[in-house]
């Protein structure tokens, strides 16, 4: 349940009092401002409905119970500013009630929110991913590169300098992968599927030739001149087709690999294996795309399930 709806609905009786009773120390005693009362009496809302969903009291939270409710809201877009105040209005909160006699031990004594993670990465639907992959035009040479280009990308969700700076001799189109030099010079097998080999090979036959005109170049993909296409070259080659698609102004080369994350990971492909694909060194890095995941399923459970 998300966080917005869930400030909407009534404020459970249990615990009440000992929200009220801190908010009222905050107001006469700390004299906070008005502002930061109200802020952490929504904070504090929030962990009374926690609470509740829990089948619990605020007394009986145990510090686990706690990190779990600041992972939820984390998970639910909280900003981190927003987190690091959440932490603290738990922390301030179960002191007051330790100090006022209300409970023995502090659960949230030391109390820390989780390593803050990056925002969520902006993704594309499979639906907006085949509307880009549809604009450019394929009866010009330019136009099938960049047709090869999108299709290996989405295919792979390889970095746009490792997209940039594959070779012909990287490529095994009969076996369907090309061997990719990611960071820090390490090399990594990955799968392209068929519709990106199937491109490929009308690139290598019918455009490439006519970019190089008859001069020898070592990488795959070429500008209009016959050099190396550049990483802010396909980056503006990406913009004009997302413009041309009615898509969002801020399409990246990035954007498309978090996409080619999330739409793995929503059909059942473990992590282990993305975090592979994608060349991470620590899977930490590729769990992020688990919360892109939890927020969509959310969405989904709260937009059709008959009793939210």
């Amino acid at each position: 349940m998300d966080a917005t709806r869930t400030l909407r609905q009534p404020l459970p009786d249990a615990g009440r009092w000992r929200v009220d009773s801190y908010l009222d120390d905050l107001r006469v005693a700390r004299r906070l401002a008005a502002n930061s009362v109200e802020g952490y009496g929504r904070d504090l809302k929030g962990l009374l409905h926690f609470a509740a969903l829990r089948g619990a009291s605020l007394d009986a939270l145990s510090r686990d119970d706690l990190e779990a409710f600041v992972r939820d809201r984390m998970a639910a877009g909280l900003a981190p500013r927003s987190v690091a105040r959440l932490v603290a209005c738990v922390r301030g909160f179960y002191r007051f009630l330790v100090r006022d006699g209300q409970i023995r031990i502090d659960p949230a004594d030391d109390l820390h929110a989780p390593r803050a993670w990056p925002a969520l990465p902006k993704f594309l639907s499979i639906e907006e991913v085949d509307q880009l992959i549809e604009q450019p035009d394929v009866s010009t040479p330019l136009g099938i590169r960049d047709r090869a280009l999108i299709e290996l990308l989405y295919a792979t969700g390889m970095r746009v300098s490792e997209l940039v700076s594959v070779r012909p001799a990287d490529l095994n189109l009969p076996g369907g992968y090309l061997i990719c030099l990611g960071k820090g010079s390490k090399e990594r097998l990955v799968p392209m599927g068929s519709v990106a080999v199937d491109w490929i090979r009308r690139y290598v036959r019918e455009g490439r030739p006519r970019l190089t005109r008859g001069q020898t170049c070592e990488w795959l993909f070429l500008n209009a001149r016959g050099t190396q296409l550049g990483r802010v070259g396909f980056w503006k080659i990406l913009k004009k087709y997302a413009l041309q698609a009615g898509l969002p102004r801020d399409i990246s080369p990035h954007v498309i690999r978090h996409s080619f994350a999330t739409h793995l990971l929503e059909r059942g492909a473990d992590l282990r294996s993305i975090q592979s694909l994608l060349g991470h060194a620590d899977l930490s890095t590729t769990q992020i795309y688990t919360h892109i995941a939890e927020a969509r399923l959310k969405a989904v459970y709260e937009q059709f399930h008959p009793r939210p």
